[in-house]
């Protein structure tokens, strides 16, 4: 079915066949998890290209793609390739190669043939996840959402917040997470930082402390942002708290298929302005999760290039919004989300209680 769609993108798009040089495009569309290879992919035929250290990995995770042995380097590999396709106009990801290689494939490539930049047809084939995908997912988001449920109960003022982050992957490590995405751990002014790093802050009674986690399972990540105080937090904690949820739920109840990701925005951004917050949501309202390497489609975002583009039944995505206050704290709700018939389905079930041991 990815094969199937990618070659009806090379027809849009006038192309005889593509170059997949980006790792997790390459996994995507092959299965194949190697650190080295290149897929060449034509209306009739998909390659696989790579060296000798993963044959026997490529017949057991690519079994749709024949495998083009690389005994040189790629290029060299590359004229036969084309001439035997019959490939006269190839594409490649622009957002990828770098300029070094383009100019060996591009010297490498017989004369006359055209090579062709690209941007994003992976990524757009991958935005709507299939049931296999969903299942994967769902595993990291119920592996962050049983994390967070321990560290609300293990944190303890006095703690740092590196000590913090360690349990979070260790816990997540020791039940199934073959990587983590990220994990941040901002308390007090540090959380007033959207993409703050654990540090040695001891955490004190009442500090408000941004949690924002993701595993990795089978290559798919989750992405999971809650914020608690240990304690009872201020009243401007509390309120600034309601305000976000109250923006969370608007867009939650809101977002429908054939929106833009900038409209699906506005519904949450709409009510942090109207509480008289609007210069301290800085980000977008969520990005698309998937296969690890960066933010995937859709955008959710109001100056984002990718926030004009209409949000689409099967695609799986965050809505986290936030409101940052530097010097004092930061308050962001994230959960994940897939997007059906009649509007969104949350997917994360972690608690959403502003304050504990209260």
């Amino acid at each position: 079915m990815r094969l199937t769609k990618l070659r009806q993108q090379l027809r849009n798009e006038n192309l005889d066949a593509i170059l997949i040089t980006n790792a997790t495009a390459r996994r995507y569309m092959s299965g194949f998890t190697g650190s080295a290879g290149t897929l060449v992919i034509s209306q009739e035929r998909a390659l696989l290209a790579t060296d000798f250290r993963y044959y026997e990995q490529m017949s057991k995770q690519a079994p749709e793609f024949e495998l083009a042995k690389v005994e040189g380097q790629f290029p060299d590999l590359l004229p036969g390739l084309v001439s035997e396709l019959g490939i006269q106009r190839l594409g490649f990801e622009s957002d990828d190669v770098t300029f070094a290689l383009h100019e060996q494939l591009a010297d490498a490539l017989p004369k006359g043939v055209e090579f062709v930049p690209t941007s994003g047809l992976v990524r757009e084939i991958s935005a709507e996840k299939d049931e296999g995908e969903m299942v994967t997912l769902q595993k990291a988001i119920d592996l962050t959402d049983a994390a967070y449920a321990h560290i609300v109960e293990f944190m303890q003022p006095g703690m740092t917040e590196r000590e913090i982050a360690w349990e979070l992957e260790s816990f997540m490590r020791t039940r199934g997470a073959e990587a983590m995405a990220f994990i941040i751990v901002g308390s007090g002014p540090n959380g007033a930082m959207p993409h703050a790093r654990p540090t040695d802050r001891v955490i004190q009674a009442g500090d408000p402390i941004v949690i924002d986690i993701g595993a990795v399972v089978d290559g798919y990540y989750s992405d999971l942002t809650r914020t608690v105080a240990l304690g009872e937090g201020s009243e401007k904690y509390r309120k600034v708290y309601e305000i976000v949820l109250q923006a969370q739920e608007a867009a939650l109840r809101g977002i429908r298929p054939g929106m833009t990701g900038r409209e699906a925005d506005a519904l949450a951004r709409g009510v942090i302005e109207e509480a008289g917050y609007k210069d301290h949501f800085g980000h977008g309202l969520g990005h698309g999760i998937g296969l690890v390497g960066g933010h995937n489609k859709p955008s959710l975002s109001h100056r984002h290039p990718g926030g004009k583009e209409k949000l689409r039944v099967g695609m799986v995505f965050t809505v986290e919004p936030g409101i940052y206050l530097p010097g004092e704290f930061g308050v962001r709700i994230e959960d994940d989300v897939v997007l059906e018939e009649d509007g969104v389905r949350v997917l994360t079930q972690a608690a959403k209680e502003p304050v504990v041991r209260s």
